[in-house]
């Protein structure tokens, strides 16, 4: 300890931030997780023989040769290597309290990325493109990002979706073996997809400045031209994208963000956005929030509960023409077939809309657009 109190590393400097940021001790990762990740994770640390069969699969996993190729052909951040990277991640660690600091690594590569991946220990690598991209605040909410994902725990299974990512495109010419992997691996960027929001919100609390964590993400989707560019109008779009279209866009959404392990740029913004507003946020800013110490009395079935209220929230609220469609027929909405073929933009020869006659109610009005759900829900961003 430092003759102030403050703690210090081993090399002597003090663990601190670089300015006054709120500290969170004890933090659990519960307290920034999406709902649908902190189910899953709960889920899996709660299963028996779960460490044991990781820990056989870390022998058939290339981690090794990760860490040794990064160590041999990447710059390991230090204080005498990249320093200000260096004292990000330490402020990273002494907010979130993570005991141990993850190595991190500068590797070339011009694609803007970072990532936390490891089994035995996470390690986390950003890419050069990265670094010149954002400035000090960005890159701090990057960092606090990746920080993230290893107080979740994230860099287990970001590993493993490597590994079968792999293995799938090298058997792929066994047509049964190859879709019992795809299979595996489309659950598993379907739950990364949401891990990335958990870890978009670790990256929050962080850097504590939505407007880098903003800044960040949209240099991410159109690079270094910040005074071409406007949050408000950035966000704008990722209402346009979930609005807009018909059935058939929607279907096309799901097509187009399948094969990803992120989710789409715009909508991370919104999401982090939503969840900074509310009143979870809020509360952790405030110092109430879920410790460690109580993460082995966590339910799996109440977390799972949570997890399904917050989907069938979201379908209902969701102004996705499939979304919507959905909550409708959930609803118990008449006129199933005509609302999808209007969906689909109408079929040769069918009636026009205005000539459908009235459905719920004698004064001819549709009550069956979902508006009767809540419209302003709390939501829940590896770059």
């Amino acid at each position: 300890m430092s003759d102030d109190g403050h703690e210090q590393n081993g090399t002597g400097h003090e663990s601190v931030p670089s300015r006054q940021r709120r500290r969170f001790p004890g933090i659990s990762s519960r307290a920034y997780e999406h709902p649908a990740d902190r189910s899953a994770l709960v889920a899996l640390r709660k299963l028996s023989g779960f460490d044991t069969v990781f820990k056989a699969l870390s022998g058939l996993l290339p981690e090794r040769s990760l860490r040794l190729m990064f160590l041999s052909d990447s710059v390991r951040v230090s204080d005498q290597q990249f320093a200000h990277l260096n004292d990000m991640l330490r402020d990273a660690c002494y907010i979130l309290d993570l005991e141990k600091v993850p190595p991190m690594y500068v590797t070339q590569d011009p694609q803007p990325n970072a990532m936390c991946i490891g089994l035995d220990e996470p390690i986390i690598v950003v890419t050069t493109g990265l670094v010149e991209l954002l400035d000090e605040e960005e890159m701090r909410a990057v960092v606090g990002h990746e920080v993230g994902h290893a107080l979740s725990g994230h860099a287990v299974y970001r590993t493993i979706l490597l590994f079968l990512t792999s293995l799938a495109i090298r058997i792929a010419w066994i047509p049964l073996g190859n879709l019992a992997i795809m299979a595996i691996v489309t659950a598993l960027r379907e739950w990364f997809r949401k891990s990335e929001l958990s870890a978009d919100r670790a990256g929050l609390l962080v850097g504590q400045d939505l407007k880098a964590s903003m800044r960040g993400l949209m240099k991410i989707a159109g690079g270094n031209h910040l005074h071409e560019m406007n949050v408000d109008a950035f966000l704008k779009q990722a209402e346009e994208y979930e609005a807009g279209g018909d059935l058939r866009d929607s279907v096309l959404k799901i097509l187009n963000v399948l094969p990803r392990t992120h989710p789409f740029t715009t909508v991370r913004a919104a999401e982090l956005k939503k969840w900074a507003e509310s009143r979870d946020h809020q509360r952790i800013m405030d110092g109430h929030y879920p410790r460690r110490t109580e993460d082995k009395d966590t339910s799996v079935t109440d977390s799972f509960r949570e997890s399904a209220g917050h989907y069938a929230t979201s379908v209902k609220s969701s102004k996705d023409p499939l979304m919507k469609l959905v909550s409708d027929i959930a609803g118990g909405a008449g006129d199933l077939g005509g609302r999808v073929r209007r969906g689909f933009g109408g079929f040769a020869g069918s009636a026009p809309a205005d000539d459908q006659p009235p459905r719920n109610g004698s004064d001819g009005s549709d009550r069956s657009d979902g508006s009767d759900g809540p419209t302003d829900t709390p939501p829940r961003t590896d770059n």
